[in-house]
């Protein structure tokens, strides 16, 4: 037995060396981790248990015979993280740059096919130089295999992307199909063509970082939720996120124990709002000032800043929250926040996470680019996103909803749970200067002095419509609210909608305007 056991330890250490110690030493100097490091870091201490460690490629061309390390270039197992199970895979830059061969492939889908039967997360630690090239169609059919997984896990199992170096061509496309995708500055880069061929057919001389980096993805394209500067920021992160979310469909997110005496209420939250409606504030003030301490968790931070998505926890409790916000584009909604915002309200009623929506939004972005590039298509997103939620549903309007945009906003009509307001809301079909220039354009035009008439009117439109109690006396809104109470009268929604059963009728799937 002891020879047994001393063969089994020497070709277990045999493969945890991947590429070997040059290789290791070549991925430090790149200021990147081993996909070993990567485990250690993010998972519970000493809680990972990997499966097909002593797997080997089958391929015979190309002197392909001649190299052959066990694992194929991907660890894979599961582990826990804050005692919670998860399953994932770490690519290994190491052994061939981490390409996907047909076995490295079929130890990702068979992790991912034991996740789905247990109910737990997937998370993927990508860093990969691609399909390998030598494997021919049988690497490309290996991602198909992914991304069929990828698909077929949607909103099962919640699914995270780490991209920590290369993914590129098709391989970007299994992250782009999953819940979440973290990137890491300098070291991770995604694209579907890399810069040499963008130069050879667009003769555009770009950069990785400038046609694929984390800042890039973070602001411009939106592809990228998270980007931190370093793996260890990255990694911490990724746990954090998890805290969120339940494991799977069939669950709640863990609600944690906080300290009974802390107040719910909160005078600043009546300061907040500058006494001038056309100024900005910045909502993420009112956020801060509502969710428990240092518990707010923004999404996609960098894209899209008009509107602000993010969790965050209401007495212990794990809410996703959509904001406007009014400090970037006056909050409106435009294409980008449109389908971010969707997007999120889509994860969170697939994985049971209550939804706190605040609202201070003048409308749609007007303009050619806007009308032109879809916003009617993308704008319905949102809207079927928050009317086929079925999760508790709590609206706040803080100051403006104007015309489809207060619809949109997850009003009382698209089955909004609870619906609030403070006193400074004005909803209207559009802004009291636009609606007196409609409604009084004949008595403004024939006056004496139309600048004079014109603000007599807008006085008037303001005090009798610029303002939330013709929405109440309709119960549009089941309540206008002290601002300084609204924690305490959200905690208390949240409480009552707990046990909430909402559904929608019997379909094979709903067809969203993609």
């Amino acid at each position: 037995m002891k020879d047994k056991l001393d063969e089994l330890f020497q070709k277990k250490e045999e493969a945890k060396l991947g590429g070997g110690e040059q290789k290791i030493k070549s991925q430090h100097d790149k200021g990147k981790l081993t996909a070993r490091e990567r485990i250690e870091l993010l998972v519970d201490e000493g809680s990972f248990e990997e499966i097909g460690m002593f797997v080997k490629h089958r391929a015979k061309d190309f002197g392909l015979d001649k190299q052959n390390y066990p694992g194929d270039g991907v660890v894979t197992g599961f582990a826990k993280i804050d005692g919670r199970p998860v399953a994932l895979f770490s690519q290994d830059f190491t052994v061939f740059g981490g390409s996907l061969s047909e076995t490295h492939s079929e130890k990702i889908v068979k992790i991912m096919k034991l996740a789905m039967k247990a109910g737990i997360p997937i998370i993927g630690l990508n860093d990969s130089g691609g399909a390998r090239i030598q494997e021919g169609v049988s690497s490309l059919g290996g991602y198909a295999d992914i991304f069929l997984l990828n698909t077929l896990a949607s909103g099962v199992v919640p699914q995270i992307s780490v991209i920590l170096g290369p993914c590129a061509g098709g391989a970007v496309y299994s992250p782009a199909i999953t819940d979440f995708i973290f990137m890491t500055r300098k070291t991770s880069h995604m694209f579907v063509t890399g810069p040499n061929v963008v130069k050879t057919v667009t003769h555009e001389d770009v950069t990785f970082e400038e046609l694929g980096g984390a800042d890039t993805h973070g602001q411009k394209s939106g592809v990228a939720h998270f980007v931190y500067n370093n793996e260890i920021e990255t990694l911490l992160n990724v746990r954090k996120l998890l805290s969120y979310i339940p494991s799977n469909y069939k669950e709640r997110p863990t609600q944690i124990e906080v300290d009974s005496r802390f107040s719910l209420e909160n005078s600043k939250l009546r300061e907040i709002l500058p006494d001038n409606p056309n100024k900005p504030y910045d909502m993420k003030e009112v956020i801060l000032n509502l969710v428990d301490e240092e518990s707010f968790f923004e999404v996609h931070k960098d894209y899209a800043e008009n509107i602000i998505c993010g969790f965050a926890r209401l007495a212990g409790m794990s809410v996703g929250i959509v904001a406007n916000q009014p400090q970037v584009l006056a909050g409106v909604l435009d294409i980008n926040a449109s389908v971010k915002s969707a997007r999120f309200v889509r994860f969170c009623d697939a994985f049971n996470i209550p939804l706190l929506v605040l609202v201070d939004v003048p409308g749609f972005l007007p303009g050619t680019e806007q009308e032109w590039n879809g916003i009617i298509r993308h704008g319905a997103k949102l809207l079927f996103a928050f009317s086929e939620a079925t999760v508790p549903k709590v609206t706040l309007i803080t100051r403006k909803a104007y015309g489809g945009a207060y619809d949109v906003m997850n009003s009382k009509h698209i089955r909004g749970d609870y619906n609030f307001a403070w006193p400074t809301a004005e909803i209207a079909v559009m802004g009291p200067k636009g609606a007196v220039e409609i409604i009084f354009k004949k008595e403004i035009e024939s006056s004496e002095n139309p600048e004079q008439e014109l603000e007599l009117k807008l006085n008037e439109y303001i005090e009798k419509f610029a303002n939330p109690y013709i929405a109440a006396e309709r119960g549009f809104l089941d309540d206008i609210i002290d601002p300084m109470d609204t924690k305490k009268i959200l905690i208390n929604a949240f409480e009552l909608l707990k046990n909430k059963v909402d559904s929608n009728p019997s379909k094979k799937h709903n067809n969203i305007p993609l």
